[in-house]
C-alpha cells in the first residue's frame, strides 16, 4: 500500500483534468477552472510524497504525464474553446487542438531530456500553461478582438519552443538575472492593480513571461561578452 501512494495521488491528478472537462460540457467554467487548479497541487504532492517515502518507479512518471497531458494539455484546451475559441470558427478549434498537441509534445521532450537537461526547464512546463488558461478564465473576462485566441497560441508555442525556464532545484539552468525579475514583477503587480481577482493568474503568467525575458537578456550578455 506504501508503494501505490504516489501512484493514487497522480491518479487524482487525471480525475480532477476529468472532471475539469465534464463541468466545462455543463458550461460551468469557473468550477472547470478550479479543478485544473486543484489537479496542479494533486501534480506538485506526488512527486513530494513519492521523494518522502523514497519510491521511484518508471511506471509512476509514465503515469504522471499521461495524466498532466489530460489536466494540463487538454482540459484547458476544451475549456478555452468552449470559453471563447469557439466564436473563432475553424481557426478556434484548430488553436484548441494545437494547444493540446504542443502539450503532448512538451511532455514526449521532458520524458527524453530528463539526463540531459537539467536545473531547468526548456519550454514552458505543461501545467504552468495549462493554469495559464484555467485562471484567465476564472477573471471573467471576454476580451474584443482576437486577444484571447492569440494568448492560447502563443503560450501553446511556448511550451514547445527552447527558451529556458527555471525549476528553482538545482543548477545548471539559466541564471537568473535582476532586470527580467524586476520587469516580470512589475508587469504582475501592474496587473493586480488592474484587477485584485487576478491574484491566482499573476503567478502563472508572470513566470511565463520571466522566461522569456531572462532568455533574450541571457542571449544578449552572451554576444556583448564576445
Amino acid at each position: 500500500m506504501r508503494n501505490a501512494i504516489p501512484n493514487i495521488l497522480t491518479a487524482v491528478n487525471i480525475v480532477l483534468g476529468m472532471l475539469a472537462i465534464i463541468f466545462t460540457f455543463q458550461g460551468a467554467f469557473i468550477c472547470a477552472a478550479w479543478f485544473i487548479i486543484a489537479a496542479l497541487v494533486a501534480d506538485g504532492l506526488d512527486g513530494r510524497v513519492a521523494r518522502y517515502l523514497g519510491i521511484s518507479s518508471d511506471f509512476g512518471k509514465e503515469l504522471d504525464s499521461l495524466c498532466d497531458l489530460v489536466s494540463f494539455g487538454v482540459a484547458p484546451a476544451i475549456l478555452a474553446y468552449a470559453f471563447m475559441l469557439k466564436d473563432f470558427g475553424v481557426a478556434g478549434y484548430l488553436i484548441a487542438a494545437a494547444f493540446a498537441t504542443c502539450g503532448a509534445l512538451r511532455l514526449a521532450r521532458f520524458n527524453v531530456n530528463t539526463s540531459t537537461v537539467k536545473g531547468y526547464f526548456m519550454g514552458l512546463p505543461i501545467p504552468t500553461a495549462g493554469c495559464v488558461v484555467a485562471t484567465f478564465v476564472m477573471l471573467g473576462m471576454k476580451p474584443s478582438g482576437c486577444f484571447f485566441p492569440l494568448m492560447v497560441a502563443v503560450f501553446a508555442y511556448l511550451m514547445i519552443s527552447t527558451i529556458k525556464y527555471p525549476d528553482f532545484k538545482g543548477k545548471g539552468g539559466e541564471p537568473v538575472r535582476l532586470i527580467p525579475a524586476v520587469t516580470s514583477g512589475a508587469i504582475g503587480i501592474y496587473i493586480l492593480y488592474l484587477t485584485l481577482s487576478s491574484f491566482l493568474f499573476v503567478p502563472f503568467f508572470v513566470y511565463s513571461i520571466f522566461g522569456i525575458l531572462n532568455t533574450l537578456f541571457g542571449l544578449f550578455d552572451r554576444r556583448s561578452a564576445t
